[in-house]
């Protein structure tokens, strides 16, 4: 599994050859592979599109660092819908 640096500067390369990423794109991607959850990448996408690219990338950080959570995914979604609810 590549680091956050390393994973972003794998789509920064893959830009210049290809399409290129908007910076909600690539926030997206970097959460899905931060939680190991490619499938849900666009789910990823449409977030970034709507909240604070950093806010989120701090919350994947926080919730891939836990080690005895299975669907890191799910429990990502449980804890942004809690702060967003909190800021509310």
């Amino acid at each position: 599994m590549l680091n956050n640096k390393e994973y972003l500067k794998t789509l920064k390369e893959r830009s210049k050859t290809s399409r290129v990423y908007k910076k909600f794109q690539l926030t997206g991607l970097v959460i899905a592979q931060l939680l190991n959850d490619e499938k849900h990448k666009s789910l990823y996408i449409k977030l970034a599109k709507k909240y604070d690219d950093g806010f989120l990338i701090s919350l994947a950080k926080d919730v891939s660092e836990r080690k005895n959570i299975e669907n890191k995914g799910g429990y990502f979604m449980t804890l942004l819908t809690r702060k967003l609810k909190a800021r509310k």
